[in-house]
């Protein structure tokens, strides 16, 4: 993987399948969190940890869906109060998130594809960084919905264009039966560090509860 972090971040907006990701992602785990994240200023992961804290804390287990190296779930104020497992198609990143010791358990596995999880098994699902350009579309969450308690808090990402472009707003209006108190928050997924071309883009946040 290139070193400037823009270029870091333009390869992996580039990305096309699930076999480009593994590869990209296994060369860029060890550095990701320095070389990327904190030279980004990249806060999505934080927004979404934040704002599952004042909607979700109650549910002890939470799955943190493409959490890479872990920084939503480091993120979420009194998360050891929480059983949180990781879900990636990365093991070398999952194996930067093991080191930091915050989740109960890291799965590896395509999210395209059916989880090997049961029905219901979560009370909480979190994402961020998983939706977007290059990633996974609106697809996969009828598994999410799946292996998802009823009542389960949801809190996921969507980068802005990847809305628009996938189909994800057809797709939560498909969701409506089986969903309740749907909203979305408008935020920046980067801070002032950012490089200028990037400065100004945007996620929305889904909140709701599977019915």
């Amino acid at each position: 993987m290139p070193t400037d972090p823009k270029s870091d971040l333009e390869t992996a907006y580039a990305l096309q399948t699930p076999e480009q990701n593994r590869e990209v992602y296994a060369d860029w785990a060890k550095t990701y969190d320095g070389n990327f994240a904190s030279r980004m200023d990249y806060h999505l992961p934080k927004m979404v940890a934040l704002i599952f804290a004042k909607n979700g804390l109650a549910s002890t287990t939470v799955l943190d869906v493409g959490a890479g190296t872990g920084l939503l779930a480091e993120s979420i104020p009194a998360r050891g109060l929480l059983e949180i497992d990781a879900v990636d198609i990365s093991p070398q990143m999952l194996a930067v998130a093991a080191e930091k010791k915050i989740y109960r358990k890291t799965i590896e596995a395509d999210l395209t594809k059916p989880l090997d999880i049961a029905d219901g098994t979560y009370g909480a699902i979190v994402s961020s960084g998983t939706f977007t350009h290059g990633h996974v579309g609106p697809e996969a969450l009828d598994e999410l919905l799946r292996i998802a308690r009823t009542g389960a808090v949801f809190v996921l990402a969507i980068n802005d264009a990847h809305f628009e472009a996938r189909g994800f707003a057809e797709k939560f209006s498909a969701l409506e039966p089986q969903v309740d108190g749907l909203k979305f928050q408008s935020v920046t997924i980067y801070g002032l560090g950012a490089d200028v071309e990037h400065k100004d883009d945007t996620a929305r946040i889904a909140v709701f509860r599977k019915r």
